[in-house]
């Protein structure tokens, strides 16, 4: 009988699906940001960490009040990183 209810509690973990990963805050296109916050000194600029499905990661830093990114160059496309600081900033 304690046999058949560990084959069965371990029948029932196998069966459950695997627990969800954290979905991203906001993606454009291949580039999705995360872990979005706003700047403690400049209130205009957002930190946010970016990522693309290459695997590229990356801290940036965008002004709000014109959208320019800081770094302007880095592993993960600009065009499409620029998209969702815009983003960032219109929700943030």
């Amino acid at each position: 009988m304690k046999r058949l209810c560990g084959l069965l509690a371990l029948l029932l973990v196998l069966w459950l699906p695997p627990p969800a990963a954290a979905a991203p805050g906001i993606c454009v296109g291949p580039v999705c940001a995360d872990e979005i916050t706003r700047s403690a000194k400049h209130h205009f600029q957002l930190r946010l960490k970016v990522s693309d499905q290459q695997g590229h990661r990356e801290r940036l830093t965008v002004d709000c009040r014109d959208g320019q990114l800081s770094p302007v160059s880095g592993p993960v496309e600009r065009g499409y990183a620029t998209a969702v600081a815009r983003r960032a900033c219109r929700l943030g």
